[in-house]
């Protein structure tokens, strides 16, 4: 089994997996369980992509990169794609808060709470609410992507911004969704948050990570660390392994679940593909960035209970633009209480995860001084802006860090520190990926319904099933 950093690789494979997002692993599990050889490479020191953790302090704190939360249907997915003890670690969110000047909101995220509110905060009528959830409950891949959300919620709610800001500032956290991307990307995503609510895994992100490194060992898949992908190696036009660490390692099939332009213009080069098929994988819009300011309490400190998931906004009306500002005004709040978050360990402290999301290039052109100060500033106005929850709360911390879209892309090799992938054209190259070159494939976070923990888990197992039926039609 290979799986320590000094462990060699010595020998080929069925498939080479690019990368350990969740639709990589996932993709490594189902295939390796069903008896191929597989291996899972990693550039980084750990696996989880952009589902991953940091210590602090000597592993006194500990800190998920981001605002981590998911549909219902993750349970699912994990019980049958990974395992019932993974899945059965999933817990709802139940005190999710809205607070900005146009209205102040506790819910559950469900869909019966949010038409409670709609109709009787909002002041809607019950059959436009009804009439709005059905139209989202019926949407699908295939239908006209050319309805933008605009256009979505001027239908259905005309003039008024503050239901706009209710319905869409949370799935534009979840995955980058803005009023002008097509409406499915949203009503998709929206409806699969309102069936049950909002999810995370109870123990952390790195008890969720280690348990499923275990299931990949456990299912004969080798794991090597610290090994970036050089380029992917064709033969005669046909996928024929990957160039790692100055050698070639054979494969029949290989799965990026690196970011698509890199996979198609870096990994394999535009040289290989049609013209028309490189002109599409360059047009297609990367999705924005995020910044994170992470606070973990000195030992023994508490802090009131202020929900688990806090949208707060001091802008006065929904301006999406506002949100991927360099001057925040709207921002995340997410909120581990030890004994709800990890109970597997008693001695946590509370931690504090805020998020925003940002434009790349705002942090990118900086000076190495201005980018600095900026952080410093970021972080000055996040405590500000905690401090309307709870007024001591730079007395009680011990730790304070931060994140910008320039992290993101050191340790995730996200080009432009990409969160969310890469907007909704990304996913018509990725799903075609493996009809232009036989047996590459491709899965990550392309067309923002793609995004996300369940987006990408559930996007690793369609791609697990093609990559069978080709090595199926191969007789391997």
């Amino acid at each position: 089994m290979l799986y320590k950093v000094r462990d060699e690789i010595s020998k080929n494979y069925d498939v080479i997996i690019i990368g350990s997002g969740l639709a990589g692993m996932t993709a490594a599990n189902i295939l390796g369980r069903n008896g191929h050889a597989v291996l899972l490479l990693e550039s980084h020191n750990k696996l989880g992509g952009f589902a991953t953790w940091f210590f602090r302090d000597e592993r006194n704190h500990v800190f998920d990169v981001s605002l981590h939360g998911f549909p219902v249907g993750m349970i699912k997915t994990c019980r049958k794609y990974w395992s019932r003890e993974i899945a059965d670690s999933i817990v709802q969110l139940k005190d999710v808060r809205f607070v900005n000047p146009q209205f102040s909101v506790q819910t559950d995220f469900t869909k019966e709470h949010y038409t409670q509110v709609l109709v009787e905060t909002f002041g809607l009528s019950r059959d436009t609410v009804d009439g709005f959830f059905k139209y989202l409950g019926e949407m699908n891949f295939y239908d006209d992507a050319r309805l933008t959300n605009r256009e979505l919620f001027d239908r259905f709610f005309p003039g008024r911004n503050d239901v706009v800001r209710f319905l869409m500032e949370p799935i534009t956290y979840a995955n980058g969704s803005t009023l002008d991307d097509p409406a499915i990307t949203y009503g998709i995503v929206f409806s699969n948050f309102m069936s049950k609510g909002v999810y995370t895994f109870r123990g952390g992100t790195d008890v969720l990570i280690a348990k499923m490194k275990d299931e990949l060992l456990k299912n004969n898949v080798d794991i090597k660390l610290q090994a970036r992908v050089e380029k992917i190696v064709l033969k005669d036009g046909v996928t024929a392994g990957v160039a790692v660490g100055g050698r070639v390692v054979e494969a029949k099939t290989v799965l990026s679940n690196g970011n698509i332009k890199s996979t198609v213009l870096g990994l394999v080069g535009e040289e290989h593909f049609p013209a028309e098929y490189v002109e599409k994988t360059r047009s297609i819009r990367l999705n924005s960035s995020s910044c994170q300011v992470y606070m973990g309490l000195k030992e023994g400190a508490t802090i009131p209970y202020i929900g688990e998931l806090v949208f707060t906004s001091s802008y006065p009306t929904y301006e999406p633009a506002r949100l991927l500002d360099l001057k925040v005004s709207s921002r995340t709040f997410s909120v581990y209480y030890p004994h709800e978050t990890r109970p597997q360990s008693p001695e946590a402290r509370v931690a504090i995860v805020s998020s925003t999301n940002c434009h790349y290039d705002d942090w990118k052109n900086l000076s190495p001084e201005a980018y600095e100060a900026e952080k410093l500033q970021m972080i000055e106005d996040t405590l500000r802006g905690l401090e309307a929850f709870i007024p001591d709360i730079r007395d009680k911390l011990e730790v304070i860090d931060a994140a910008t879209p320039l992290t993101v892309e050191r340790y995730t090799l996200h080009p432009k520190g990409t969160s969310f992938g890469t907007k909704f054209e990304g996913l018509d190259v990725s799903m075609n990926l493996h009809k232009t070159i036989p047996g590459l494939f491709h899965a990550g976070s392309v067309g923002i319904i793609m995004s996300g923990w369940l987006g990408a888990a559930n996007y690793g197992a369609i791609q697990a099933n093609a990559i069978e039926s080709y090595l199926a039609g191969r007789g391997a």
